[in-house]
């Protein structure tokens, strides 16, 4: 018979520290996934919903993936709308969309060809490089295994490499 005890719930620290935590991060994920014309408003959508469901979260140490959840479930709400919205004749393309404003300079071209892949690739690739996510805890922000995050990790660096070689 097993003594082990099952792991302790983590308590819950405040909403705003979790936002001081996890903010400028989350900001640069919502803008790598839908681009600076509509990354504020993702984020603050994530927002929005992180703080309605936050008092029935049962783990705090489960705050940062499952805040980059709703983020990337609010960036797909984003970008479905986007395609969905009228817009004047000649306007440029979601993917053509310059990279968001960054207090450390992007590669503008880069996060742009980054936002053309694949849904899964693009949120793997970002919450990897942008947030400093472990292959886990991808895996847990996305709702899949360990090896699908890594595997899309890897397919989006390699498809990233194939475009970007000279």
């Amino acid at each position: 018979m097993s003594t082990a005890r099952p792991h302790a719930a983590e308590p819950l620290p405040p909403f705003e520290r979790v936002l001081e935590r996890h903010g400028p991060a989350l900001l640069r994920f919502c803008a790598a996934q839908v681009g600076p014309k509509l990354a504020q408003d993702c984020f603050q959508e994530t927002l929005l919903a992180a703080l309605r469901a936050y008092p029935d979260l049962r783990d705090g140490g489960a705050v940062r993936a499952w805040l980059f959840a709703i983020a990337a479930r609010k960036a797909l709400d984003a970008r479905r709308a986007w395609t969905r919205a009228p817009r004047a004749a000649g306007e440029e393309a979601l993917a053509a969309l310059p990279a968001a404003p960054e207090p450390e300079p992007l590669d503008e071209a880069l996060w742009a060809r980054v936002r053309r892949l694949p849904a899964k690739q693009r949120q793997a690739v970002s919450l990897r490089y942008l947030a400093g996510f472990t292959h886990g805890e991808i895996a847990s922000a996305m709702h899949t295994s360990v090896e699908a995050a890594r595997r899309s990790v890897f397919e989006g660096l390699t498809r990233l490499r194939r475009e970007l070689a000279p």
